[in-house]
């Protein structure tokens, strides 16, 4: 069988054609790529969290081809590719562009403008991937763990159909199984908690612990190991044991707009969502600058070689490339990225034109022609450092919405600096407000390329471990951006209309108890609107890139001398201090529970002798398989979850307890999660029948 020049063998050798791009799986795929964007907005929204579209798209696909007489394990990968880029552009879009509501810019959604947006900035995403494709998948060797667990299920499906195997089928269907009935028991029905909590005053500050029960983060926390749980969780004992006590130990809850009398955990959030947020911010910002330079070495050798290739095509010269290494030509990506720069100059020169701003001709033109050269550097930037985190944590906790934070404070900034001389900034003026909104928009363009950028690479993964053509991936993914780009606008005004969004109604007399939070889109305009009006508190901004430094300081100048096992990434540890600690433990306990059970095969060598790596090789695919699973399940039932929740207008809609179950709720919730956890570890050092 034909391996790449790593030697690693995909499910479907390079030899084979099997049919890929057909008109079946094209047609499903924006079938799913539309429902999913019409869910993901609608929980986005309310909740300011989205479920990855990957997995339910592939358990869908394969349900569907089946019927068909022939069908390939390519073709549900074409389904799941084009199906999930309709959730990731909702996703970019959502996070960003409702902040036009909030702060009062628009009163209803531009349905072109948002579209463009989406089409321009997912596509972008698209071609930004290609280059890091070789420098994350291949060279790099990230885990990518919502593609691995997509690939995974496909390959499990298609062995069903082959008789090819059973066993493993088995742990994956069990996974699933577990995780749907138990995410159903937390987000239906409410009989089981979703998260625990212990937060207490203890000498005038606050210190606490928590986690949240998420099936799905301990699974992809599994599969993404050790090394990465350890860095998270230096990050959030920076975040949590360090700079809560501190600002809790100097300040009081009504220096954040509390009670005197607040919970400790009414305390620590506020803390978090005005501190320690920023904090990580600055350290992404460092991080993600300073993963980028590791990754110029990569990114340029895929470029060269693209060209190369390109080169000794017109020299008539032959070009072996495997078909399993075929991306879309470097010169197509070029064109493409300045053609779609010329759109991006066209929107900003309708956007400021209407602003009136007090500047000369040339400074005006000077500014768009910035402002357009800057989404498409921070556009790349962001979708390089976004592939980097969704490589180590996966697509679901990464935080698109804090890379796009640094751009917007990015940008803002250059603004500033280019228009200070002429604009009196501050204050709720005109001006503010006009170069604000602009500042959003470029956000939901490099928002949207990171996210579509993050899908892509998740889906390359897939494909790399299947044996897929990766041009074919990143072309029909182009047609599930332009699908999710063109259904966004309606949905988006459709809520509006319903519910209203972020503290902003079409009419008087709704009620505000039903509005969508939209938590990050008010966040960004909280922020874009903080920096124009002299209101925002760059200092948390600095301290975070300098805790970066120290990390990478700490790492080269320590560990790496020491040979550590176990080095510090400052991307790992930002993501730690951003993240909620909900998010962090579940996915850090996945790491220990794949590290304990390996030390316990470990120890078993001796006594399996020669069958040990056989044992291993079961053991390490069961765990996968079953991780896998849960997130697979989890995945599945939350976008289930969406249909109820958005035509009922409550996320309580399926509950039967009330409010005083909540503590026996929360301990039910921690034993059965408790023992999937005992369960998972395992199946990572015994092999199960």
């Amino acid at each position: 069988m034909i391996k790449d020049q790593q030697g690693f063998r995909p499910y479907i050798s390079a030899s084979q054609n099997l049919p890929e791009i057909t008109f079946k799986a094209v047609f499903l795929g924006v079938v799913l790529a539309i429902i999913l964007a019409g869910s993901t907005a609608y929980l986005g929204l309310k909740m300011g969290q989205t479920i990855s579209g990957s997995i339910p798209a592939v358990v869908i696909s394969m349900t569907v081809l089946r019927m068909f007489r022939q069908s390939t394990i390519l073709e549900n990968n074409i389904v799941q590719t084009i199906a999930s880029a309709g959730y990731v552009v909702a996703s970019g879009i959502i996070f960003t562009i409702p902040a036009l509501i909030v702060m009062g810019y628009w009163q209803e959604f531009d349905w072109v403008k948002i579209t463009l947006i989406g089409i321009i900035g997912g596509t972008l995403g698209v071609f930004f991937s290609i280059p890091l494709r070789r420098a994350l998948i291949i060279d790099e060797q990230l885990k990518f763990p919502e593609g691995l667990a997509a690939a995974e299920v496909l390959k499990a499906g298609d062995q069903i159909i082959s008789h090819k195997e059973k066993t493993g089928v088995r742990f994956l269907a069990l996974g699933a199984a577990s995780a749907s009935i138990i995410k159903f028991c937390q987000s239906g029905l409410y009989i089981l908690g979703e998260s625990v909590q212990g937060w207490f005053y203890l000498g005038g500050t606050v210190f606490g612990l928590g986690t949240g029960l998420t099936l799905s983060m301990i699974g992809a926390g599994y599969i993404v190991g050790m090394k990465v749980a350890i860095n998270l969780l230096f990050g959030a004992a920076l975040a949590w044991f360090v700079g809560l006590p501190l600002y809790t130990a100097f300040g009081t809850p009504q220096d954040f707009g509390l009670a005197a009398d607040a919970s400790a955990f009414d305390w620590a959030m506020a803390v978090r969502a005005s501190k320690l947020r920023y904090i990580g911010v600055g350290t992404m910002i460092f991080g993600g600058l300073y993963a980028l330079l590791s990754l110029i070495g990569p990114i340029r050798t895929a470029v060269a070689s693209s060209f190369a290739a390109i080169q000794k095509s017109r020299l008539g010269q032959s070009v072996t490339i495997l078909r399993t290494d075929r991306d879309i030509s470097m010169a197509w990506v070029l064109f493409w990225i300045i053609s779609l720069s010329g759109l991006v100059f066209a929107i900003f020169h309708n956007v400021l034109g209407t602003a009136e701003l007090p500047i000369t001709s040339s400074l005006y033109w000077i500014t768009v022609c910035v402002l357009t050269v800057l989404s498409i550097a921070i556009g790349f930037i962001g979708a390089s450092i976004g592939g980097y985190m969704a490589g180590i944590v996966g697509s679901s906790a990464n935080p698109i919405s804090g890379i796009t934070i640094a751009a917007i404070l990015a940008i803002s900034t250059t603004l500033l600096l280019l228009l200070g001389g002429e604009i009196n900034f501050g204050g709720e003026t005109k001006e503010s407000l006009s170069l604000a909104a602009t500042v959003i928009m470029i956000g939901g363009v490099v928002a949207t390329a990171a996210a579509v950028s993050c899908d892509n690479l998740q889906d390359l993964k897939s494909g790399y471990v299947l044996g897929a053509t990766p041009w074919k991936q990143q072309v029909t993914l182009i047609v599930g951006v332009i699908a999710g780009a063109c259904i966004i606008p309606p949905i988006l005004q459709l809520l509006y209309e319903a519910y209203g969004i972020g503290g902003s109604f079409p009419r008087l007399g709704m009620d505000p108890s039903h509005a969508l939070a939209a938590p990050q889109a008010t966040l960004m305009a909280s922020v874009a609107k903080g920096v124009f009006s002299h209101a925002l508190d760059w200092p948390l901004v600095f301290i975070g890139i300098g805790i970066g430094l120290g990390i990478v300081i700490l790492d080269r100048g320590i560990l790496a001398r020491r040979k550590s096992e176990y080095r510090l990434s400052v991307m790992a540890v930002a993501l730690g201090i951003y993240l909620p600690m909900e998010v962090i433990m579940p996915l850090a306990i996945g790491g220990f529970i794949s590290f304990l059970g390996r030390k316990r095969l470990n120890s078993r060598r001796k006594q399996l002798a020669k069958s040990y790596a056989q044992v291993e090789a079961t053991t390490e695919r069961q765990g996968l398989l079953f991780a896998s699973g849960l997130i697979a399940g989890d995945a599945i039932v939350g976008i289930l979850l969406a249909i109820p929740f958005a035509a009922y207008q409550s996320t309580a809609i399926l509950a039967i307890v009330g409010p005083s179950f909540k503590e026996t709720a929360t301990l039910l919730g921690a034993a059965t999660f408790l023992a999937v956890a005992y369960y998972l570890y395992g199946l990572g050092y015994k092999e199960k029948g």
